[in-house]
């Protein structure tokens, strides 16, 4: 076989030598020469697993430590601009309220609560959205 690692190459040893074993010793013993093979073949599979598994926990706590994950990594395109959208739909109705109880002041008021609940959303998603950096590298709030 091509490709073939140094487990597949002892994998396959030990199935010649299963089969081997079963022309040798006979039909009597060959569900316990199977048995034995499948439990060998099936430590092989936890081992590579246990191993898969171990690397991604590595893999996601050294992703934390750094702190690597782009900003808004755990929020959905969904969440992002779907909040935006449901809220400029509502302004509609928002901005008729507003402006017929308390025509221009009762519109400004309508609007400013609105650009106020989707800039909190913004910082949520990018906490590091009203920040530059300064000549020294530490961050430094625009204002």
């Amino acid at each position: 076989m091509t490709g073939m690692d140094g487990r597949d190459t002892d994998l396959k040893k030990e199935l010649d030598a299963t089969l081997h074993a079963r022309r040798e010793l006979g039909e009597e013993y060959e569900s316990a020469l199977v048995e034995s093979f499948l439990e060998k073949v099936d430590q092989r599979i936890d081992g590579a697993v246990e191993r898969r598994v171990r690397r991604q926990l590595a893999e996601q706590q050294m992703a934390a430590a750094r702190d690597t994950r782009a900003p808004g990594g755990t929020d959905s395109w969904g969440e992002r601009y779907g909040f935006g959208i449901v809220s400029l739909v509502l302004a509609i109705p928002l901005s008729g309220i507003g402006g017929g109880v308390a025509n221009l002041p009762g519109l400004l008021i309508a609007w400013a609560g609105i650009v106020g609940v989707n800039v909190v959303q913004a910082v949520r998603v990018n906490p590091g959205l009203f920040r530059r950096r300064g000549r020294d590298g530490q961050d430094t709030w625009e204002g």
